[in-house]
């Protein structure tokens, strides 16, 4: 890619970025959010054209007119926001627009054939009949490999491939990655995980804002001088823990049970959270945790149970009357169930509290108001947009999810529940967020933290409860325990609550 500039208007998303990807690379891309690096690479997939610049592809110049013709070329791309049609099962979305036909009817037999020799390949693991609306973030994230895979990509593009995987799920990408790399594939993948970048790649451009701030091989950097070129300052990454005394409950759970589809996904579950405390949700995901956030949240109906916060019962309440009872929520999937693309900034952040007097006029929603907190919530959470009034979806992904933070935040809960809340952001970014959720525990909420990441569960938590099988099957301090002690606990072996 050669002097690459995009413009959106008078803003300059990229700004003359030139970068070379070889036979058998993995070339990691490294940024801050925003700072360009998913534009760069829809250029390369043939979603945007350039304002300037030109692409060779095998010393060819070569005009990308769009997708199919980026796929004609052996140009693959798996997007950090997925593109598969929920209502599909995961061979239907994998052959989708390249099914294979006999006598003009689709050959579903040769499909099948030819996806599970990919998946059994690269040990993937898929269940090709199931609905992708009911199966787990995870999965999903193999369904768009093994579609580019299906394609038969040459230069293969992963936006933010690890952001929604388990620790497991992540070495057995690794090994993917490197499998792929060894039959002569070419490898981009855009990244805010430095412990992945030292593992997986080759080499590493850094981009920041808009432009490449350096390019170098990644076993002559290390991780704290790659978050210094990302950020361009060296990066902090204390936490100030207080020690509250006088805690009481403030979310109570007890015996609950919840079916979806007639399936057990949480069983007799009962756990409890004091004000100023962080409780972490260790779990492998598809372990019932989805389903435990969405019945405290009022979201998904339950067998059996309680629910409190506070001395409040909420079992069977609205989510609204949950959310006045002093519920917060950061939820997994911050497109789908976070935000409404379409609104506002300042409509988003607003979608919790619009019905309130200081934002209705006589029934009306009073704008003037509703504009003025978000302009001070954007300041004041960093959240990188052009005004207020920009929609939600021309936001990157990671000042998408600083935009739920805020709103969820400013309400000052009672209970934050925070499921993957530094999923697909960077490292500044993941900083900012952990010292917004330490600070909200040293105020006295409690915070129940649900996160793939271990790193993450053990930084911020102040006890971990490990989830299985829809149950919680142990309790330890994650001062004094070891990943491996952890990894074991994840994978199903039972201990006593406690011990």
């Amino acid at each position: 890619m050669n002097h690459i500039t995009k413009r959106f208007g008078e803003f300059k998303a990229n700004d003359d970025i030139s970068m070379t990807l070889h036979y058998g690379e993995i070339l990691a891309l490294l940024g801050e959010n925003g700072a360009g690096k998913s534009t760069i690479m829809n250029i390369l997939s043939g979603l945007l054209q350039p304002t300037d610049g030109t692409i060779e592809i095998n010393g060819v110049v070569t005009q990308l007119a769009g997708p199919r013709q980026a796929k004609e070329l052996g140009i693959g791309m798996v997007h950090q926001h997925f593109m598969l049609i929920p209502a599909f099962t995961v061979l239907e979305n994998i052959i989708l627009g390249d099914e294979p036909t006999k006598r003009g009817r689709i050959d579903y037999q040769h499909a099948r054939a030819t996806v599970e020799a990919l998946v059994e390949k690269y040990q993937l693991k898929l269940e090709l009949d199931a609905k992708v609306a009911n199966i787990s973030v995870g999965m999903q994230q193999r369904v768009e490999i093994v579609k580019a895979l299906y394609r038969q990509a040459t230069i293969l593009i992963f936006d933010e491939p690890t952001a929604a995987l388990t620790p497991q799920e992540v070495q057995e990408i690794i090994v993917i990655f490197k499998q792929l790399a060894r039959e002569g594939k070419s490898i981009v993948f855009i990244t805010h995980k430095l412990g992945e970048i030292k593992q997986i790649a080759d080499n590493c451009v850094v981009i920041r804002a808009g432009q490449v701030v350096k390019t170098l091989p990644v076993d002559q950097v290390s991780e704290n001088k790659l978050a210094e070129l990302m950020v361009g300052h060296p990066m902090n990454g204390q936490l100030v823990r207080q020690l509250n005394e006088q805690q009481h409950p403030v979310l109570t759970v007890h015996n609950l049970t919840v079916k979806t589809n007639h399936q057990l996904k949480v069983n007799q579950l009962s756990l409890s959270v004091n004000t100023g405390e962080i409780v972490g949700i260790a779990g492998v995901d598809g372990n019932g945790q989805s389903e435990l956030i969405n019945a405290i949240s009022g979201l998904t109906k339950i067998q059996t149970g309680e629910i409190k916060i506070a001395d409040q019962n909420v079992t069977h309440q609205a989510p609204r009357r949950i959310n006045e009872a002093g519920l917060g929520v950061i939820p997994e999937d911050r497109q789908n169930t976070g935000l409404i693309l379409a609104l506002t900034l300042a409509e988003n952040l607003a979608l919790k509290s619009y019905y309130q007097q200081q934002y209705n006029w006589h029934g009306l929603l009073n704008y003037t108001a509703i504009n003025q907190t978000a302009q001070r919530l954007i300041s004041s959470f960093d959240i990188r947009s052009q005004s207020e009034k920009e929609t939600a979806t021309e936001l990157s992904g990671g000042n998408q999810q600083k935009l739920v933070v805020a709103r969820e935040i400013s309400n000052e809960p009672k209970v934050l529940i925070a499921a993957n809340p530094t999923r697909g952001v960077d490292v500044g970014a993941i900083e900012y967020i952990h010292q917004q959720l330490i600070e909200q525990r040293n105020k006295g909420c409690g915070i129940l933290l649900v996160s793939f990441e271990l790193d993450e569960i053990l930084k911020l938590s102040d006890r971990v409860l490990v989830m299985h099988g829809g149950e919680i099957v142990g309790e330890i301090d994650p001062q004094n325990t070891t990943s491996q002690e952890l990894g074991l606990l994840m994978a199903g072996k039972k201990q006593n609550v406690g011990g």
